[in-house]
């Protein structure tokens, strides 16, 4: 997530309206609103923001792998920022690099998925 300034009210209230909408978001519009709600409401909003990226991942970038991938990684940095805040939460970050080292394989980028491997069995 590269999201450093704070969003302004407008956007959140934005992304809140979208998300209790009562029809169903495309999985690029609820990408959109947790990544506005993840920097104001890191706790309540990182989880769901991890579960989008790899659904929007796996649902739009399917056929273009490096794009999947950025996805994942993002997905990763999101779970990794909820871990820090509560490290209970290692199961979201355990599912978020198994889905990243998915990618990888499939990609054949062996040294990243060794990194990966050597980081889950650090937190497992």
């Amino acid at each position: 997530m590269t999201h450093t300034a704070h969003p302004s009210h407008d956007a959140v209230l934005r992304a809140r309206v979208a998300l209790l909408g009562s029809q169903a978001l495309p999985v690029r519009q609820e990408v959109a609103a947790y990544r506005v709600l993840a920097q104001v409401s890191p706790l309540a909003y990182l989880p769901l923001l991890t579960d989008a990226l790899y659904e929007y991942s796996r649902q739009e970038f399917a056929d273009q792998p490096g794009t999947a991938l950025a996805l994942r990684a993002e997905a990763v940095a999101a779970a990794r920022r909820m871990y820090s805040m509560e490290p209970e939460r290692a199961d979201l970050l355990v599912g978020a690099l198994i889905r990243y080292k998915k990618q990888l394989k499939a990609m054949g980028r062996q040294a990243e998925l060794d990194a990966v491997e050597r980081e889950m069995a650090r937190i497992v």
